[in-house]
């Protein structure tokens, strides 16, 4: 008896444990949730993240800047950053390593208003751009009129901080860069103002991927890492397979969000998330960073293992 007992005691602890077990982990979003995190809430209403042992917090950022810098201070364990971001920051000295892929093209385009003059990127000579963020942005404008004859100097760029296409619909400027096509597009067409997009990785920048998860160089080993991963891989299965079912898990989360605008960019963001989140193009990421130490954004060229890496 007292064996069967024991038994019974240890098969109960068996089944008690998982749920008493998961591992905590903290990831920090780019910005605050919209339907670019789609995996990430799919794979947590799904209970896929639970499944693997993880039980995970996501973070909105009070500073856009701040998540890698809190992975890099160890204050957080992952962070929702940008590929371009990662190149200048690992080259300043942050000690991160990109060991995911959400979003993997680019979002980021050049918008004019539809009718209003702009039919190519030659026709912005001598106009006002505006932009929200200095630095990258004015390297992607640069290559993109490069690829036309043009320099920076023969446009006029304007800080609109954030207002981006009420700038332009309101004619402070003719055009924007920085503008996500999954949004800014379909917030001028629901509006009546329809824009005209000009796309960086068909006007000579290289293809990049928008939104990567980044976690701390020292810690990439850290075996709950490779548990989101999976458990986000599941979430994206889900997402193609069921894009309907995962709207609604995603507005049962968030009721805020059940608006037209995010609907249409729900729909425009499906066929840009990766379906092998974990998978890791390498050659993407050293043509990229040439690129950028062209445009004087970085200081050299690094090996793709210092700061991009392929988890097992």
């Amino acid at each position: 008896m007292k064996n069967l007992l024991s038994a019974i005691t240890a098969i109960s602890l068996f089944w008690i444990a998982p749920a008493g077990a998961q591992d905590k982990l903290t990831i920090m979003l780019d910005w605050f949730v919209n339907p670019d995190h789609a995996p990430l809430i799919v794979a947590q209403e799904k209970g896929y993240f639970k499944s693997t042992g993880l039980k995970v917090k996501m973070i909105e950022p009070a500073d856009p800047n701040d998540p890698p810098k809190l992975v890099a201070a160890g204050k957080v364990d992952l962070a929702v950053s940008y590929q371009p971001q990662l190149h200048v920051q690992v080259s300043e000295g942050l000690p991160l390593a990109r060991i995911g892929t959400l979003v993997s093209t680019p979002l980021n385009s050049l918008v004019a208003l539809e009718g209003g003059g702009i039919k190519s990127i030659k026709d912005l000579k001598g106009k006002k751009i505006g932009f929200s963020v200095g630095g990258f942005e004015d390297a992607l404008l640069a290559a993109m009129l490069s690829k036309h004859n043009l320099s920076i100097k023969d446009v006029e760029l304007i800080n609109v901080n954030f207002s981006l296409s009420p700038s332009i619909v309101a004619g402070k400027v003719d055009a924007v860069i920085g503008a996500f096509r999954n949004f800014e597009l379909n917030q001028m067409d629901i509006i009546g103002r329809p824009g005209i997009a000009f796309y960086p990785e068909e006007e000579g920048v290289p293809p990049y991927e928008e939104l990567i998860i980044v976690a701390n160089k020292a810690k990439v080993t850290d075996k709950r890492y490779s548990q989101f991963l999976d458990a986000v891989e599941r979430g994206v299965q889900y997402l193609i397979n069921h894009p309907d079912k995962s709207w609604q898990l995603f507005i049962r989360a968030h009721k805020n969000l059940d608006d037209e605008l995010n609907r249409r960019a729900w729909r425009d963001t499906l066929p840009r998330f990766a379906l092998r989140p974990s998978a890791l193009d390498s050659k993407r990421y050293s043509r990229f960073a040439a690129f950028l130490k062209k445009q004087g954004l970085i200081k050299k060229v690094q090996p793709v293992s210092e700061y991009a890496i392929e988890l097992p």
